[in-house]
Formats: structure tokens, sequence, C-alpha cells
């Protein structure tokens, strides 16, 4: 489970309506992958959500089983050096040379790209200092932390001045402030050279600060798509979240909570998540005060309770039946990236 967001160029058409390819700079029609030779009719990644699998193919580094997808027009099976030379990509797993220092790893990728000597050096320096870098550039990469790595990798994707940047959970594994500072190099990309940016991310701030259209993926279909805004807006109520002690008898006290909940007058609708119960109303306040009272004299365990407006977090809720838990970067040996001698 997972989400799929957009920063794209600014357009007068509301992004919640369907788009044609003619007007899409990344457009993806009836997406199949099957692996081994069996599977559903879904785009399915190992983790069941299927956002990775859809970069991939996207990027052309994975072949799709059958449907459409197009990026600047091009198609990913006839074009893919096309695409190739004009996006840029930052995968979940980090790619960067151990043996290399920070800043050869991005001078590297830049010649790659056949950029001249100075316009890269200008573009290193420029990365180095986003991605606060420049202290550790010239230590060799293996000695970097993980976080650290993760930022000299989201830093080779940029290099190119790419026209189109696929991002897979790009700031995963990042302190808080360099997350912002790297959510404000992301909305300069955008704002002064018109990049489209296509991300994933397990982050429901870093979707509504960033985004302006956001696709939910849960088992490899999109459940809800639309700008922060509409996915909010289409909540249309407070919501009261109860969670459940778990016990024994917890299958059975939050089926036994959902029954309640939908008596409640002013709660007009209830739904279960794996945690508990949450319902929607348009008067948190004065509900929650009647849920908690039918709870406890039914004798239903409560664990924790709580009132909030409509969120991102909600809205995945809502669509998926489950919360979103975020898989941090787990802390990688200090011999990454280093070559066998």
């Amino acid at each position: 489970m997972s989400q799929v967001a957009t920063l794209r160029p600014e357009s007068k058409k509301k992004a919640a309506m369907p788009r044609s390819s003619k007007n899409s700079v990344i457009d993806v029609r009836h997406l199949v992958k099957v692996y081994g030779g069996r599977g559903q009719e879904e785009v399915k990644a190992p983790n069941g959500a299927g956002k990775t699998t859809v970069i991939r193919i996207i990027t052309t580094l994975l072949a799709k089983t059958s449907g459409s997808v197009h990026v600047a027009g091009l198609d990913v099976e006839r074009d893919g050096l096309d695409i190739r030379r004009m996006i840029g990509y930052t995968g979940q797993s980090i790619g960067v040379d151990g043996e290399l220092t920070g800043r050869e790893n991005l001078w590297l990728i830049g010649r790659l790209y056949h950029m001249p000597n100075s316009l890269v050096d200008e573009r290193v320096e420029e990365l180095l200092e986003v991605l606060q870098l420049k202290d550790a550039a010239d230590r060799r990469a293996y000695t970097y932390s993980g976080g650290m790595r993760r930022r000299l990798d989201l830093g080779a994707g940029l290099v190119h001045h790419p026209r189109v940047l696929f991002l897979d959970e790009p700031t995963t594994g990042l302190d808080p402030q360099t997350r912002a500072a790297v959510w404000e190099y992301l909305r300069r990309l955008h704002r002064e050279e018109n990049m489209t940016i296509f991300l994933t991310t397990q982050y429901m701030e870093e979707a509504d600060q960033l985004c302006q259209r956001i696709a939910i993926i849960d088992l490899g279909k999109i459940v809800a798509e639309g700008s922060p805004a509409e996915l909010k807006a289409a909540i249309g109520a407070d919501v009261i979240t109860v969670r459940i002690t778990r016990d024994e008898a917890f299958a059975q006290s939050r089926d036994r909570a959902l029954e309640i909940a939908r008596t409640i007058p002013g709660v007009s609708r209830a739904t279960i998540f794996d945690e508990g119960v949450s319902a929607y109303t348009a008067d948190g306040g004065a509900t929650l005060l009647e849920v908690l009272r039918r709870l406890d004299a039914e004798k239903v365990p409560v664990h924790q309770v709580a009132l909030a407006h409509p969120t991102l977090d909600e809205v995945f809720l809502q669509h998926t039946g489950r919360q979103m838990r975020v898989e941090e970067v787990k802390p990688m040996s200090r011999s990454f990236g280093r070559r066998r001698r």
C-alpha cells in the first residue's frame, strides 16, 4: 500500500479529470505486469502495492505484459533510448559507487550524459550545496551514513537537468531537516525549470506539501486520485478513530464497535480498519462524546480514541482500510558499494 504522486507543470484542467495522452507528460493505460507466467490483471510489486513496479516500467527498466505507457509522447517499448535520455531516476536501492567520492559520483553521471566539463562542475557544486554534502564531497561514498548516501543518490538523478524526474521514495531515511531541504529543492526545480516530477512516497505530508495530483495505489490498483484538496474534500467530515484493545476477542470487539458507530446519530458512515473503527461525522466534538458513552456502556475495550479534521491519512485509511506505515531505510554496512580487490 502506498501512494504515487506527481508534481507537474501547471494546467488549466482540473486535476481529477482524465487527460488524453496528447496533453499528458506521462500516460499509462490498462497496465498489466505478470510475473512468472502467472498473475492477476493488476500491477503488483513484491510488497503488494505496485508503485515500484509501475515506476520501473515507465522508466524502461522493466518490461510490461500489456497496456500502453508513454513519456512525453514516446512509447516505452519503441522509444526506450530516447526516454532514458530525457528522464532522471532515483530508485529505492541506493546506486552510488562507494569507491568514488561524492563529487566523483555526481561528475561521472554528468559525463555519462555527455555534459560539457564546465557545466558538470557547476551542476555538481550546486547539488552538493543543496543536498548538504559539501563538507563530505571529497570523501569516498562508502564512508557516508545511510542518509548521506540517499542524498547523493538523489543528486545523481538530477545532474543532467532531466525533463521528467522519477523518484521512488526519495526522502525515506532522511532526517526532517534534510527532508525539508529536498522538498524545497524539488519545488524550485518544478517552478524554475518547469520539470515534471513523478514520485512515490510513504509520507502523507510529503504528498500534501509537494504534489498537484495524487494517486493512491492499493494491491496494484488505483483506488483514488485527484489533487490533495479534492481528496480531502471528498471525505467531507470530521473523523473519529477508535483503536480497539488487542486481545483474544479483538475481532468481535471491533465488529461490535462498528455496529455501535453506525447507529449513533450524526455519523454519516463508519468503516473498519486494521486497528479498529473510523466514524465520519459533521460534528466531531459532540459525536465523540456519544461514541465513547456507547462503547463504554457496551463494554467494548478501547485502547485509544482520536478526533481529526480530514487529512490525507484519513483519505488513505478510507480507501484502503489500512494505515500507512513508513518503512525507514535500514542502516547499511560499512562495506556498501566497495569493490573487491
